[in-house]
């Protein structure tokens, strides 16, 4: 039989303070091709009642075929993307929505964040080779991806989770310009 190893502390040579100036280099996996072509045309979160269609295109030559395999298995993802046409963030901001007053950045979902990482809950419709059809969307044209993983009901809905300071009762719908603006082709 052999010994059992000692446990190993991965993060024991590792301090908060080296964190400070860590760097991290991604590189997207695909790009998504949308029917949004402007940020103000792009609406603040996916509408479920009229989502829009769009289709995600993994980069050829990493073996993303193989990897996508069993994800058809799935009604719904998770879509990690880079917000490229973003500059610059502010600590407070004015929502768009159920507020009159600024708010902390990080009790909204602005998009003008420190790190411009967007993460979107859409409808997977169907996989072909390197593409995934959505539905739901929330992404411009031409928005990188860095990421994609599986929507899992009990794990990624919280049953008791607060609204925060947005009022649950206030129905949510987007306004006549924001619908118009996403009817294109």
């Amino acid at each position: 039989m052999k010994p059992k190893k000692a446990p190993k502390s991965y993060t024991q040579n590792f301090t908060p303070s080296d964190s400070a100036g860590f760097s991290i280099q991604m590189n997207p996996i695909g790009i998504v091709h949308s029917p949004f072509k402007e940020r103000f045309a792009a609406p603040r979160q996916a509408d479920l009642n009229s989502p829009q269609k769009g289709r995600i295109e993994l980069y050829a030559g990493f073996n993303f075929e193989q990897a996508l395999s069993d994800l058809n298995s799935f009604s719904h993802i998770w879509v990690l993307y880079w917000m490229h046409l973003n500059q610059g963030w502010n600590p407070t901001v004015m929502p768009p929505r159920g507020s009159d007053v600024r708010r902390g950045l990080f009790s909204t979902r602005a998009p003008h964040r420190p790190n411009s990482i967007g993460l979107s809950a859409v409808k997977l419709i169907e996989i072909k080779k390197r593409s995934l059809y959505i539905e739901g969307l929330d992404m411009l044209d031409g928005t990188p991806v860095l990421d994609i993983k599986p929507y899992l009901p009990y794990a990624d809905s919280v049953a008791t989770a607060s609204h925060g300071w947005l009022d649950p009762n206030t129905p949510f719908a987007f306004s006549p310009q924001e619908l118009e603006s996403a009817n294109v082709d």
